[in-house]
C-alpha cells in the first residue's frame, strides 16, 4: 500500500514534469509567432532595400517634374510660335491693303515694327525671297527668246538704290531698325544681282525702270555699276514732265512706250504695287516680299 502510493506519486510529479515541461514548449513557440526576429545580415538587406526604394522614389519625381518643365517649355514655344505666326499675318494683311489702296505707312500699327525685324532677323525674308527668285528663274527658264533682242524683263530697280524710304522707318518707327534695313538691303541685292545674271544667261533683255528724276541719272548708273549690277540693255528714269505723274500712272505710261516700240515683254519683276498695275503688264507678273510697306509716292 506504502509502495502503491509512492509509485502514485511519482507517476503524478512525472505528469506534472511533463506538463510543465509542455506549457513551457508551447510558450517558447508563442513568442516566436508573435514577435520578429533576424539576423543582422537580414536587417542590413532590408534597410538597403528601403534606401533603394527611396531613390527610386526621388529619382522618379526629379524625372515627372523636368518632364513636366520640358512641356510647359514647348507649350509656351508653341503658344509663342502661333502668337508670332498671327502678328506676322495680320501685319503682312494689313501692309498688303495698306498697298492696294495706296495709303500711307503711318496706318500700320506700332507692333508690326517688332514683327517687321523678326521677319528679317529670323530669315523668313530670305526664305521668301530665295522663294520668288525660284519661280522667276523657273518660269524664264522654261520660255525661250526669239533671239532679236526683242523679248525684254522689266524690273524695278529702285529697291536697289539709295532712297529716302529709310528715313520714314527711323520717323515711323525706332532707331534701332536701322541694322536690319541694312540687313534686308544687302539680301535683296544679292537675290537681285543672281536674277539678273540668270535674266541675261537666259537670252533676254533686261530694262531697267526708276521713279527717280532722269537728273540723277549719271549717279543712278554710277552706283548700279560699282554694286555689280551690269549686263542692263535700258535704264529708264522720268522725265520732268512725269514728276507730277502718280508712280502707277507713270509705269503704266512707260510699258505702253515700250510696247508700242516693237518689244515683247515677257514679265515684270518688282516689290511695290505701283509697278504691277495697268496695262502692258507682259505674260507673267512677279511681286518680291517686301519687310514693310512703304508708299514710294512720297519719295520721287
Amino acid at each position: 500500500m506504502h509502495a502503491y502510493g509512492g509509485r502514485q506519486m511519482e507517476h503524478e510529479d512525472s505528469v506534472h514534469s511533463l506538463s510543465s515541461r509542455g506549457g513551457s514548449d508551447l510558450g517558447s513557440r508563442y513568442t516566436v509567432e508573435s514577435g520578429i526576429y533576424m539576423t543582422s545580415f537580414a536587417a542590413a538587406v532590408f534597410v538597403a532595400a528601403l534606401v533603394t526604394a527611396g531613390v527610386l522614389l526621388l529619382t522618379l519625381l526629379i524625372t515627372l517634374t523636368v518632364m513636366l518643365q520640358s512641356c510647359q517649355t514647348k507649350n509656351a514655344g508653341v503658344i509663342e510660335m502661333y502668337r508670332s505666326s498671327d502678328d506676322y499675318n495680320y501685319c503682312k494683311n494689313f501692309a498688303l491693303n495698306l498697298e492696294l489702296n495706296g495709303l500711307n505707312v503711318d496706318s500700320l500699327p506700332s507692333f508690326c515694327e517688332n514683327v517687321a525685324i523678326k521677319y528679317i532677323k529670323e530669315g523668313q525674308y530670305t526664305r521668301e525671297l530665295n522663294i520668288t527668285v525660284s519661280i522667276v528663274e523657273n518660269y524664264l527658264s522654261s520660255r525661250r527668246p526669239l533671239g532679236d533682242d526683242l523679248d525684254v524683263v522689266l524690273v524695278d530697280v529702285d529697291d536697289f538704290l539709295p532712297s529716302d524710304y529709310s528715313n520714314l522707318f527711323r520717323a515711323r518707327f525706332s532707331q534701332h531698325v536701322d541694322d536690319f534695313i541694312e540687313e534686308a538691303k544687302h539680301v535683296k541685292r544679292v537675290f537681285f544681282q543672281q536674277l539678273c545674271m540668270k535674266i541675261k544667261a537666259g537670252g533676254w533683255s533686261l530694262i531697267l525702270l526708276s521713279r527717280k528724276p532722269e537728273k540723277l541719272r549719271n549717279a543712278t548708273i554710277e552706283h548700279l555699276i560699282s554694286t555689280g549690277y551690269g549686263g542692263w540693255s535700258s535704264l529708264i528714269m522720268r522725265l520732268d514732265d512725269e514728276m507730277q505723274m502718280n508712280c502707277s500712272e507713270y509705269f503704266s505710261k512707260r510699258r505702253t512706250t515700250i510696247q508700242e516700240e516693237g518689244f515683247r515683254i515677257t514679265a515684270v519683276i518688282s516689290c511695290q504695287m505701283d509697278a504691277l498695275t495697268g496695262p502692258y503688264l507682259g505674260k507673267r507678273i512677279f511681286k518680291l516680299p517686301n519687310p514693310i510697306y512703304y508708299n514710294t509716292q512720297h519719295f520721287y
